[in-house]
């Protein structure tokens, strides 16, 4: 009985409303009949998230292994072969800067392989490099010397050193089947008339900014900042320097570049070095 005598006044309030509001209980019975017949509403789409603003292009850095393959480079008196510690040195500095997301470090060679000198450049020139790094370990003229050395390109060399670096460099292609001597006389008066312009500067400022910087921590040769006419920087667009890490024909560079902990705390030091020259140049 008292559950019926709830029912009846639920049904009388539900009445007495629909009253009260001007509806009779026919208005009501379509409303529903309404309602259900509706199609059902779309779905509401959430806001759009703004698109997120593409990310500032990076400086990108090209590091060039010296020598590779069939082409050992310079032998040290410990047997030390130059290609397997330019490519060992090239790897640690992009490993370093790898950690950065404003910089990115392409390696002209990442096996022992051997590379024409054109064709290192042009790696540099696919990826628009900011900034072209040559890594060498190379034999000196005389055994004494030693300590790192940072070369830019220049038709005359700053000294006779400087100048039998790049002659034996120059040499590798000729010796090991690409004879380059023909495509230079064609194209050699574009590349050093640009190459004088902003490269040319650009390249003398890297030089100057790297050798600075590594400065009393490591070894640094008599006159560390020369210039010689390297074939492999003769980008006419991209800044380029020749780094010598040491010279493998002295035993003191020898067992320095054949030792691990050393050899990564060069690359340190060069990586700390390079980085923000690639920056500027890339921002200028």
């Amino acid at each position: 009985m008292i559950n019926r005598r709830l029912a009846i006044r639920y049904l009388l309030g539900s009445v007495g409303a629909v009253i009260g509001a001007g509806l009779t209980l026919e208005d009501v019975l379509a409303q529903q009949q309404t309602a259900k017949n509706a199609p059902p509403k779309p779905p509401v789409k959430p806001a759009s998230k703004p698109a997120p603003k593409p990310a500032p292009r990076q400086a990108v850095i090209v590091l060039d292994p010296g020598h590779g393959g069939r082409d050992p480079g310079a032998i040290g008196v410990s047997g030390t072969e130059e290609k397997e510690i330019t490519l060992s040195v090239c790897r640690q500095i992009r490993d370093i800067l790898a950690k950065r997301r404003d910089v990115k470090v392409i390696l002209t060679r990442d096996s022992d392989e051997y590379l024409a000198l054109p064709s290192r450049v042009a790696v540099a020139h696919k990826h628009n490099a900011d900034l072209f790094i040559s890594v060498h370990a190379d034999a000196a003229p005389n055994r004494g010397a030693r300590g790192l050395s940072a070369y830019s390109r220049s038709d005359k060399a700053s000294d006779k050193f400087a100048s039998a670096l790049a002659e034996r460099e120059n040499r590798v292609d000729a010796v090991y089947g690409v004879d380059l001597r023909g495509t230079d006389k064609e194209t050699s008066a574009i590349l050093l008339d640009l190459a004088r312009r902003h490269s040319h500067n650009a390249s003398l400022s890297a030089k100057r900014r790297i050798v600075v910087g590594v400065e009393g921590k490591v070894r640094l040769l008599d006159n560390p900042m020369r210039t010689a006419n390297f074939a492999v920087l003769r980008s006419p667009r991209i800044p380029s320097v020749l780094i010598e890490t040491g010279f493998l024909s002295n035993p003191e560079d020898e067992r320095i570049l054949r030792n691990i902990k050393t050899r990564a705390q060069l690359a340190r030091h060069l990586a700390d070095q390079i980085a923000p020259v690639a920056l500027e140049l890339h921002e200028a």
